[in-house]
């Protein structure tokens, strides 16, 4: 790469050396993601990752992309970039966990501003400690500069993993029925959906100064740091349940809330029936209903309201259920059961 400079790609607004000075300021990060599946080195023009499939009958690859949505946009008001890559992971490996499939790899992309290799590096060691938190190799990405297109701070960041199970495994709720019991995890925060909302509810854009404010209904905490923090990972757990439980179906709450989310896992002619007054509803969803004076039903309809995943299993495997999700660091509790219904959800 020594020899590679264009002066006229950079009078147009784009530094070709800053990209190579960001790979190897990654690579540090990337290496603590390696899993016995990576056969490549960063730098080539393919992310190589060999399949282990041994004691599969039928593997089945899964696959989810997804992004962080306008969260970005706290990182870059707030200047902090090295947990905006959890989320990335989080919002792609929760997803495919949800069919029983252990994530593989993943691959970033970033399309920035301007290139600033130090910031770049923030962006992808947060991106590399998801892929640790969910056993995922960080196998390969793309940065893109991209000037007169966003301003020079401005960046985005989207991912893709992909994930493997055997098929005879892939979680059926086609044997789901009336009383089984629906398990609520605790999501750490906002996650990363709703934040236009959010942007609107607390007028972030012409007032971020308030975001730093110590707020007594967060108990001390800024809304800024309370909203940038990551999505939670739950492959760990949800691995370690579907090897000793009999898990019928998985919902990842994310933008549509409980609404739109926990009926895709359920088949037709059921519902899950929810106690709200179950829901341990986190202090952050309380404060934006409040200011922005938003209906409990728009609030289920928009926000995880302190639920990051959903998990219905058995009656008489709930207990269990409970033990081994909580042994793997989770808050899990019960919100709600089964029942015959065409309404997919009935909060009550």
């Amino acid at each position: 790469m020594k020899n590679s400079r264009s002066e006229s790609y950079a009078a147009a607004g784009v530094d070709i050396t800053a990209g190579y000075k960001a790979v190897e300021l990654m690579k540090k990060h990337i290496a603590r993601t390696k899993n016995e599946g990576c056969v490549d080195d960063v730098g080539g023009f393919g992310g190589c990752f060999g399949l282990q499939l041994a004691g599969m009958e039928e593997p089945v690859l899964v696959s989810g992309t997804d992004g962080c949505g306008t969260k970005v946009k706290m990182a870059i008001l707030m200047d902090k970039h090295d947990t905006i890559g959890i989320d990335a992971v989080a919002m792609c490996v929760n997803d495919i966990i949800c069919c029983g499939a252990k994530p593989l790899f993943f691959l970033d992309y970033i399309a920035c501003g301007k290139n600033i290799p130090e910031k770049i590096a923030d962006i992808v060691g947060g991106v590399a400690e998801g892929c640790v938190q969910s056993g995922a190799a960080l196998i390969g990405g793309e940065t893109a500069e991209h000037p007169g297109m966003m301003p020079v701070e401005e960046y985005d960041l989207a991912g893709f993993a992909v994930g493997i199970v055997d098929k005879k495994k892939i979680l059926d709720n086609t044997k789901m029925a009336e009383g089984d019991i629906v398990i609520a995890l605790a999501s750490s925060g906002v996650h990363s959906n709703g934040f236009s909302l959010v942007r609107k509810v607390f007028d972030i854009d012409k007032n971020p100064a308030s975001l730093y404010t110590p707020c007594d209904a967060l108990g001390g905490a800024s809304i800024a740091e309370t909203l940038l923090t990551p999505t939670k990972i739950y492959v760990k757990s949800i691995l370690a349940l579907i090897e000793e439980v009999n898990v019928k179906g998985i919902s990842h709450i994310t933008g549509g809330g409980f609404y739109e989310n926990i009926p895709r896992s359920i088949p037709k002619g059921l519902s899950a029936k929810i106690d709200k007054s179950a829901v341990k509803v986190l202090p952050i969803f309380d404060l934006i209903q409040k200011t922005g004076n938003i209906p409990e039903r728009d609030m289920y309809n928009t926000y995880n309201m302190g639920v990051g995943m959903s998990v219905v299993v058995p009656k008489n495997e709930a207990d269990k259920a409970l033990e081994i999700l909580k042994a793997n660091g989770e808050d899990a509790y019960i919100i709600g059961e089964i029942i015959k219904s065409e309404d997919g959800v009935v909060l009550c």
